[in-house]
């Protein structure tokens, strides 16, 4: 079990919003390298480092795949912030992995709501 903390070994109890993420492989199969590699460069381009991230080898540690239910690997589970989400796959599309992980890519700022004036339902006053 290999456990990764970036920056400066921030977390969830020092006040800032850390993404918690487990990767479930299977030893050095190819999926499971290309798995955590583009998981790994999704993570520095989309968290700004505001990240955990632990590699689970279900080779090593098959007992260990119980606890979130995996039942195909490689599995991306973000525990934090709740809910749990959970990606099957490579990790390749980009784009899917962020939506599916309902993760906002670094830099992006929130939608702001726009409010209408009163009259602006199409009833004039």
């Amino acid at each position: 079990m290999k456990k990764k903390t970036k920056r400066n070994g921030k977390s969830e109890l020092a006040g800032d919003l850390v993404v918690r993420l487990r990767l479930y492989v299977a030893g050095q199969t190819p999926k499971s390298l290309a798995a955590l590699s583009n998981l790994k460069r999704i993570c520095e381009e989309h968290l700004d480092g505001e990240y955990e991230l632990e590699v689970i080898d279900l080779m090593k540690n098959p007992q260990l795949a119980q606890g979130d239910q995996i039942l195909a690997i490689p599995t991306l589970v973000r525990s934090l912030p709740t809910p749990i989400r959970k990606i099957i796959g490579d990790l390749s599309n980009v784009d899917r992995v962020l939506v599916g992980l309902d993760v906002r890519p670094a830099g992006q700022k929130p939608r702001e709501q726009t409010m209408l004036p009163s009259n602006a339902a199409g009833v004039n006053s």
